[in-house]
């Protein structure tokens, strides 16, 4: 191999790393981009996820409040019926005992 062609590999060479710097720089300046886009738009991603999570404790608030008047309710109506039960019940002993005791006589 000559000087001339050991020149020419050399440049060829040279030149192919000078590219190839150029391309990992050029990614790197563009994954730097992207980077700085994502990290700027981290606080409206966090404002978004903020209302959200202020939604999600709302109705959960919400549903809490209902779900309590909904047993408060249930348990009302569980008491008079109750009440009215023990009432027919009475009724019905005391029936029988005049049944009885008519019976009896």
């Amino acid at each position: 191999m000559t000087i001339e062609e050991r020149f020419e590999r050399i440049e060829h060479v040279a030149a192919g790393r000078a590219e190839e710097r150029r391309r990992e720089r050029e990614e790197n300046r563009q994954l730097w981009r992207d980077a700085q886009r994502q990290i700027h738009q981290l606080p409206q991603r966090i404002s978004d996820l903020t209302v959200k999570i202020a939604d999600t404790n709302a109705t959960i608030t919400r549903l809490a409040e209902e779900t309590e008047r909904k047993i408060s309710r249930l348990a009302e109506e569980g008491r008079a019926e109750d009440k009215r039960l023990g009432e027919r019940i009475d009724a019905l002993v005391s029936a029988i005992g005049q049944y009885l005791s008519k019976q009896a006589s």
